[in-house]
């Protein structure tokens, strides 16, 4: 709730000060939105905008020039806007709050129980699950359960090998001295095996094996608050649990982790099969995760119908026609079917390396069309209004930004990772979010981010409408 107030602020204050723009320098309804959009670097409000102005009850060529000056206005103040958020969020604002970034950035990671890697970004020299082969000595006479309780029931012996000849491996079975087996488990749990088994070797020739490896989402109502030791209870010692996933967030693999509906379990076995290896576990646990490489058509097909649908709706508040427009409209069935893949991880979605894909053709036609749309008019609204325009969206970028700090600071006492990646959020600037990220040297930021850059992504484009119809009344009457 308290990062939703980031939102208010910038649209209370960018609103308002678009709104003495337009009235100090008489900008028509076209020329404000535009101000609007490239200042706040909200690009769907051009969209909103645009589809507002063509309900205006105007000549036809009148409502073209005003769409044009949109866009113009659009391309001349966005460049100088995001350049300031940038600038302001990565180099000014951590000056101004006298911090050290990368410092409350590893803080605040730190206190999160974040370890000194973050994630999967890199391979790491220090696997979680690990395999060894021992000739069994001091374990002589024991058997394969009485090892596997030993080493914690975190590891156990998957295949074993006896005068030559490969054995088939049950709990009971009894190890005898020169017994040759291969180990696999959590590797704090093999850190000091030799001294419980037996001599480590380098390798053996055919003794080793390959890994099966499955993600599965939780779905079994029985395992709600369960822990992960109790999830594990009983499972054959060729199976491990090498990570788990809550979201986006990875989970340290302890066997008093309480389990939550969702949260996606990564099984490691070594079996002749993976249907051999995971089949009966995963009855018992839910569903094993989709392959990701692959996307649902159908989900994109519906996203984009849904959403050109609630665009096109319209609703008339005190004579101003609202409409959330095409992008506005897409973007809201985005955010539903995100929050519901986020929710149900077993369903088929689209691919991550597709989501980048339509982006990255998405932003970049978009850009050709402003600048081939803005080009003819550019000259004569830069004529017209100078540097003023310019000057117009470095202030109505700085400001909220400014405001948002010291609330942030002042009163909400927010971290400056935290409150750093709410501003940029605020604004809907992801290259100042990269810049962020960049001077705190992780992830931190997103904290403040997603909420804010949610939130604002809905509700700006919404003020396209509202600022035509306020611009209107304020240049006509």
């Amino acid at each position: 709730m308290r990062l939703g107030v980031f939102c208010l602020i910038e649209v209370v204050v960018v609103l308002g000060m678009v709104l003495v723009a337009t009235y100090v320098l008489q900008l028509d309804e076209g020329t404000a939105a535009g101000l609007m959009a490239g200042a706040a670097t909200e690009s769907a409000v051009v969209g909103t905008a645009t589809d507002a102005i063509s309900k205006l009850s105007l000549p036809a060529r009148q409502i073209a020039d005003l769409q044009a000056n949109v866009v113009t206005a659009y391309s001349i103040t966005y460049i100088f806007g995001l350049i300031t958020i940038v600038i302001a969020t990565s180099q000014i604002f951590p000056l101004l709050l006298r911090v050290n970034m990368r410092a409350e950035a590893r803080k605040l990671w730190a206190e999160m129980g974040g370890s000194d890697d973050e994630g999967d970004k890199e391979l790491t020299a220090l696997p979680h699950l690990v395999g060894r082969i021992y000739r069994i000595g001091a374990a002589h006479d024991k058997s394969v359960a009485e090892i596997s309780a030993d080493l914690g029931n975190s590891a156990g012996i998957v295949r074993l090998r006896r005068q030559g000849k490969d054995l088939a491996i049950s709990a009971q079975m009894q190890l005898a001295a020169g017994d040759e087996v291969l180990v696999v488990g959590h590797r704090s749990s093999l850190v000091n095996a030799a001294v419980l088994l037996g001599e480590e070797l380098p390798g053996a020739s055919g003794l080793n094996a390959g890994l099966h490896l499955q993600d599965v989402v939780i779905r079994n109502q029985a395992l709600r608050g369960s822990s992960l030791q109790a999830l594990s209870s009983g499972w054959p010692p060729n199976l491990h649990v090498g990570a788990i996933r809550r979201g986006d967030q990875h989970l340290p693999v302890l066997p008093e982790l309480r389990l939550q509906l969702n949260d996606i379990v990564r099984l490691y076995a070594i079996a002749p099969t993976r249907a051999a290896a995971f089949a009966d576990v995963i009855r018992k646990i839910g569903k094993p995760l989709p392959e990701k490489r692959r996307s649902n058509i159908g989900v994109l097909a519906l996203g984009i119908s849904v959403g050109i649908f609630i665009g096109g709706l319209s609703v008339r508040i005190g004579g101003i026609p609202f409409s959330a427009g095409t992008g506005g409209g897409a973007l809201l069935t985005g955010l539903v079917l995100g929050w519901y893949s986020a929710r149900r991880p077993d369903l088929p979605t689209i691919n991550n390396d597709a989501l980048v894909l339509l982006k990255d053709i998405g932003l970049t036609t978009f850009i050709a069309c402003v600048g081939l749309q803005a080009g003819p008019q550019a000259l004569t609204l830069i004529a017209q209004y100078g540097i003023t325009l310019p000057l117009i969206g470095v202030a109505v970028a700085l400001v909220p930004a400014l405001v948002s700090l010291s609330v942030g600071h002042f009163i909400f006492k927010f971290s400056a990772p935290v409150l750093l990646g709410a501003i940029a959020g605020q604004q809907c600037s992801t290259p100042a979010l990269s810049a962020i990220q960049s001077a705190a040297g992780n992830s931190t930021p997103l904290l403040g981010y997603t909420i804010t850059y949610a939130l604002s992504n809905v509700v700006l484009p919404l003020m396209g409408p509202l600022i035509v119809g306020l611009a209107g009344l304020m240049t006509r009457h």
